[in-house]
């Protein structure tokens, strides 16, 4: 059986992102367990659904974002065997450990809604955040010129949940320009008091969408979807069901996955249980997690993760030297475009207050520029920068 200094389960943005940093800041065996399978820069998706990007774009190999020195155990992590510090693989083997960091992301979990899996096997369902799903999204919204459709912000935790907007907002642009807008019928669900439940950016967001005619329903989840009836009940304040739906764009609730269930924290979805600001685990020793799978009492998100790689990159080696370890205070970042060519950022604590990292201009104001940022040079950042150990402030 193998053994290696670090282990660290999962190669998407926290994984690689974290493995790229410890090895750059000196880690000598540092081992990824992952399946080979595309590795995607997520935040694109909406962009894919929106008519501004293609998944070829966002994809990469495994192979080609792994970094050069580590071990890449190309298997599926099935359980962890915390006495003998040990991942158990699917394939029957097992890796060893010092110290282990869990960041295998979130699974969608359609069986909570009920008919919402047959409606999207049906076609008539659809969603930015399965990859599959995402260029079908934009052709259902080239298709469409009269009738009723549904948005929805998933409950947390999701990965990136807030910017399920991009598509709603990406989309009525298009209706707009082609002069069908006052034709279909918009209704977004979210389940925050506002639209995000976060004030200093809701305003701009309800105005925004006042002003494009979507009626908003609030503190309300998808709590079913009739494919045969075409209808969506909501679960919130009052009973709701929206019939005669032509398009149901449903963001699935999404939830840690089961075999990490020794290791989460009760009532948090299967995420895993860490104390939100070291990311260590708060009962297993030298077990950590980060990224969207760790109850980290924050908005998962691809821009969280640049601060959360640094601090437990630091707080492994701080562990390992008796030091006081690092503080993380939940920063995250939402970035909505409100239309096809400008975009505001949403950046917060845990706490939901404002966090912004400039105070040079208020990046919570639609701007060109931090679309063009968004759109174009935040996927350059990502493949040659971030997945490579560098931190961008």
């Amino acid at each position: 059986m193998a053994r290696h200094d670090v282990v660290i389960i999962g190669a998407g943005n926290a994984g690689i992102s974290l493995a790229a940093r410890l090895l750059r800041v000196g880690a000598k065996d540092v081992a990824v367990v992952s399946p080979d399978r595309p590795h995607l820069f997520r935040p694109l998706l909406n962009y894919v659904a929106g008519g501004q990007a293609t998944l070829s774009e966002l994809t990469r190999s495994t192979a080609a974002v792994m970094p050069a020195d580590c071990t890449w155990v190309r298997d599926r992590a099935v359980a962890v065997h915390t006495d003998e510090r040990e991942v158990e693989l699917a394939g029957g083997d097992r890796v060893g450990y010092q110290d282990l960091v869990l960041a295998p992301g979130l699974e969608e979990d359609l069986g909570a809604v009920p008919g919402l899996a047959e409606a999207m096997t049906a076609g008539w369902s659809l969603t930015a955040h399965v990859a599959s799903q995402a260029p079908a999204v934009w052709d259902a919204v080239e298709q469409m010129t009269r009738g009723r459709v549904v948005f929805t912000l998933p409950p947390e935790p999701s990965p990136c949940g807030g910017t399920a907007l991009k598509p709603l907002f990406l989309a009525c642009d298009r209706w707009r320009r082609r002069g069908v807008l006052s034709d279909v019928d918009v209704h977004l669900i979210t389940p925050f008091a506002g639209v995000l439940g976060l004030p200093f950016v809701d305003h701009r967001l309800e105005a925004r969408l006042r002003e494009l005619g979507v009626t908003v329903h609030q503190e309300a989840r998808v709590a079913s979807v009739d494919h045969q009836e075409r209808a969506v009940t909501l679960d919130g304040p009052a009973a709701t069901v929206l019939h005669d739906v032509d398009r149901a764009f449903v963001v699935p609730p999404y939830r840690g996955q089961d075999w990490l269930a020794p290791l989460a924290r009760t009532g948090a979805s299967g995420q895993v249980d860490v104390d939100p600001e070291t990311m260590a685990h708060r009962s297993v020793p030298r077990v950590w997690s980060l990224g969207d799978a760790a109850a980290l009492d924050t908005r998962p998100s691809g821009g969280a993760l640049r601060q959360q790689v640094e601090v437990l990159a630091d707080n492994i080696a701080r562990h390992r030297l008796d030091q006081p370890l690092r503080r993380y205070n939940g920063y995250t970042i939402i970035p909505i475009t409100i239309d096809r060519h400008r975009l505001l950022l949403a950046e917060f604590d845990r706490t939901g207050a404002q966090a912004p990292t400039t105070g040079l201009v208020d990046l919570s104001v639609p701007r060109r520029a931090l679309w063009l940022f968004d759109r174009y040079v935040e996927p350059v950042l990502y493949f040659r920068a971030l997945l490579r150990g560098l931190l961008i402030p």
